[in-house]
C-alpha cells in the first residue's frame, strides 16, 4: 500500500491488478476514508511472464519522482489443507507445491496527470518515460539470488513454510529497498538493497546495474524474530511493519530505522526504535500494508474481521497515531 497526494495505491494477493482509490471528507475537510476504486491491468502496460490472468501476488508497492513500483512475492505456494477435505485428498494437498510465474516480477509504471487530476499509470509518458518489468526471462530477484548464501537455500521452500516471501518495497532515488517476510535466520529478517533501470536493449524491460561491482546488497534486520510485512518511508526514516513469518496470529510490531536512507544501510541493523504494536485477531486480522497519512499511520489488514466489512462492500482500515519515538 502506498499513499502519493489525495490517492491511495493498493494491491491484492489473488489478481495481476493495482487499484486507485481516492481521500473521501466530510463538510468539514476532514479524511473520512478512500473510495472511487479505479482497477489497473499490469498486463495492460508490461507483457507478464505467464499471461494477463494468472495472479501476480502483488505483495509491495512504492512511488515517488513519477513512478509507481510493484512487486510479486517471488514465492512458492503451498496447497492449503480445507475442513471438507478427506484425508487422503489432504494429503495429497500438503504435499503439492505450486510456482506461479506472475509471481516473480518487479514493474516500474510511470504516472501522468489524468482527465481527473489524478496520478494515472500508462505505458508510455509523454516524457517518453516506459512502463517496464523485470522477471520472466532468468532474470527476476530470484534468479539474482540463487547463490545467495543466505536466502538461496529457501527459494524451494514455500512462503508459508519460511521460505521466501517478499512483502515490502520502499523508494529512495534509485534504489529499491524490498523487505523479506521469510526466511527469518536465526531472528534476523532479510532485506535486499537493487538498483533498477531501463534495459538499454528494450525499453519495456528492466534490468538491475551494478554498484560498487554487485548488484544487490543484502542487510539483515533485528524485528525480535518478526519478519518485514511492509516498508514505509517517513521523511528520511523508513517504517518497518513486522510480524510472524509463517501462519500465525501475532505479534505484529511497528520499527522506525532512522535515518535510513541518509547513509548506506549497515549489513546488519540493530538499532531499529520499536515504536509500538499493533492489534491483531486470532487467525484474522492481520495487518498487511501501513502509510503515513499526515500524522497518523493508515493500517490495512489481511483476512479482516466480520466487523471489518461495510454493508456497502467496503472495508474499515485503522488511523492511529504515528509514534515518532518509542
Amino acid at each position: 500500500m502506498r499513499k502519493e497526494g489525495r490517492c491511495l495505491w493498493v494491491a491484492g494477493d489473488e489478481t495481476a491488478t493495482i487499484e486507485r482509490l481516492t481521500e473521501t471528507h466530510d463538510a468539514d475537510g476532514v479524511l473520512t476514508g478512500y473510495s472511487d476504486e479505479v482497477t489497473y491491468r499490469l498486463a495492460d502496460f508490461v507483457d507478464l511472464p505467464a499471461g494477463p490472468d494468472e495472479e501476480a501476488d502483488i505483495e509491495g508497492l512504492a512511488s515517488g519522482d513519477g513512478w509507481l513500483w510493484a512487486i510479486g512475492s517471488h514465492s512458492l505456494k503451498r496447497k492449503r489443507v480445507k475442513p471438507e477435505h478427506p484425508a487422503r485428498k489432504s494429503r495429497r494437498r500438503l504435499a503439492t507445491v505450486v510456482r506461479e510465474e506472475n509471481r516473480y516480477i518487479l514493474v516500474r509504471l510511470p504516472l501522468e496527470e489524468g482527465p481527473d487530476g489524478l496520478p494515472t499509470p500508462v505505458r508510455r509518458a509523454a516524457d517518453g518515460r516506459t512502463a517496464a518489468v523485470l522477471g520472466g526471462r532468468g532474470d527476476s530477484l530470484a534468479d539474482l539470488l540463487r547463490d545467495d548464501p543466505h536466502i538461496a537455500p529457501f527459494l524451494s521452500i514455500p512462503s508459508k513454510d519460511n521460505g521466501v516471501d517478499v512483502e515490502g518495497l520502499a523508494l529512495h532515488g534509485d534504489r529499491l529497498y524490498v523487505g523479506f517476510r521469510g526466511p527469518v535466520l536465526r531472528g534476523w529478517a532479510a532485506m535486499v538493497e537493487v538498483w533498477p533501470e531501463t534495459d538499454p536493449y528494450d525499453e519495456h524491460r528492466l534490468r538491475l546495474r551494478a554498484v560498487d561491482g554487485v548488484r544487490y546488497r543484502s542487510h539483515f534486520l533485528d524485528l525480535r524474530g518478526l519478519g518485514i510485512r511492509d516498508l514505509c518511508p517517513d521523511g528520511d526514516d523508513l517504517l518497518v511493519l513486522a510480524g510472524p513469518s509463517m501462519s500465525l496470529s501475532g505479534p505484529v510490531r511497528l520499527f522506525r530505522w532512522k535515518d535510513a536512507v541518509k547513509c548506506d544501510a549497515p549489513e546488519f541493523v540493530r538499532d531499529l526504535l520499536h515504536v509500538g504494536d499493533l492489534p491483531h485477531g486470532d487467525g484474522e486480522d492481520h495487518a498487511e500494508g501501513i502509510a503515513v497519512v499526515a500524522d497518523r499511520l493508515l493500517v490495512v489488514y489481511d483476512s479482516p474481521a466480520a466487523e471489518r466489512h461495510t454493508p456497502a462492500g467496503g472495508m474499515l482500515a485503522d488511523l492511529l497515531l504515528l509514534p515518532r519515538e518509542g
